[in-house]
């Protein structure tokens, strides 16, 4: 059963730091670029970062460039997004998402709240 989990989101004060962490159960982790992905409430899903399957090539979307790390660890099966500075304007459900070839698997999502 392929699965992805993630955890980590709670409810911070701007500028404090999370750590989200998404464990892949089910499938061969290491072949596939991971992505994260946020949606805020009554807005578009948007693109986060996103990391290649070995881990070498990272990308982020420019609200997030200088704040937010994208990292895996192939030998558990888990990716990670370190988010530093937090802002109320990145308040959203973040989930995680795994790509290969036509290949794309989602997880259920972990809210992140940033509030005064």
């Amino acid at each position: 059963q392929v699965q992805l989990v993630e955890s980590g989101g709670g409810l911070v004060q701007p500028g404090e730091s999370l750590r989200l962490s998404c464990a892949a159960s089910g499938f061969t982790f290491r072949l596939y670029a991971m992505n994260w992905y946020r949606q805020a409430p009554q807005k578009e899903r948007e693109w986060v970062a996103q990391i290649s399957a070995n881990g070498n090539v990272t990308n982020y979307a420019d609200s997030v460039k200088g704040r937010f790390t994208i990292s895996r660890d192939n030998a558990k099966n888990t990716g990670y997004l370190q988010m530093n500075a937090l802002k109320p304007e990145d308040t959203a459900v973040y989930y995680c998402n795994a790509v290969f070839t036509v290949y794309a698997f989602w997880g259920q999502g972990t809210q992140v709240a940033v509030s005064a």
